[in-house]
């Protein structure tokens, strides 16, 4: 039996980068997506308004893991080949997407009412109104909020070890399964998790605190 040390600190460390990798994907796939779904939200279509809500009470309203688990096993069902990173990618943007669309479409519906009237007075097509009043303004109050649900993305990146996608969890299991030293594994995989986290969670309250204050002027 092997004992934990600093080869094995070192495996489930690079599996880090897997990690941030995912992350980066599901947070830049969910920031398209999410600009979609919010611009939905709160459009005059009442189409559109319909689609992206039912969208976001599927992807809000079931886990996660189910989510992966649809991807991952119903893809070849419907005869697409697909592998660990692409269904953990798909499923982790689907789910950003979701959760990103209505956090920006509150802010948004934050902006005062007599931005948008103003913009309506000058006779501002929709896309300039949101180009050029709207989303600059909902960007300001939109950035602290954002800036933390990344935080809930890395976390989230936890769950694709279960489909077999090698990241900071998925290769402490592989080390625990050697060493059978579950505590200095799992504690050494929540103190990566945590420094990935607490410089992210730490700039998200900054920046609601300077835009607390900001408002308070």
């Amino acid at each position: 039996m092997r004992t934990f040390g600093f080869p094995e600190f070192f495996f489930i460390l690079e599996a880090a980068r897997w990690t941030v990798a995912l992350s980066m994907i599901a947070f830049i796939g969910g920031a398209v997506g999410g600009l979609i779904i919010a611009l939905s939200r709160t459009s005059d279509n009442a189409v559109a308004r319909r689609l992206s809500g039912g969208f976001i009470l599927i992807f809000q309203g079931t886990p996660l893991l189910l989510q992966l688990f649809l991807v991952f096993f119903g893809a070849p069902i419907l005869g697409f080949d697909i592998n660990p990173w692409l269904a953990a990618g798909v499923a982790l943007i689907l789910n950003s997407s979701a959760f990103l669309g209505e956090i920006w479409r509150g802010c948004i519906q934050a902006i005062p009412a007599g931005q948008v009237e103003a913009a309506h007075a000058l006779s501002l097509s929709y896309v300039s109104r949101m180009r050029d009043v709207i989303l600059p303004q909902a960007f300001k109050i939109a950035l602290a909020p954002t800036v933390g649900y990344m935080v809930q993305i890395i976390k989230g990146t936890s769950l694709a070890a279960i489909i077999g996608f090698v990241e900071i969890t998925r290769s402490g299991q592989i080390i625990n399964n050697a060493t059978f030293q579950p505590l200095i594994v799992f504690s050494v995989v929540a103190a990566i998790y945590f420094a990935l986290c607490w410089p992210l969670s730490i700039l998200a309250a900054r920046m609601e605190r300077r835009h607390a204050a900001a408002l308070s002027r």
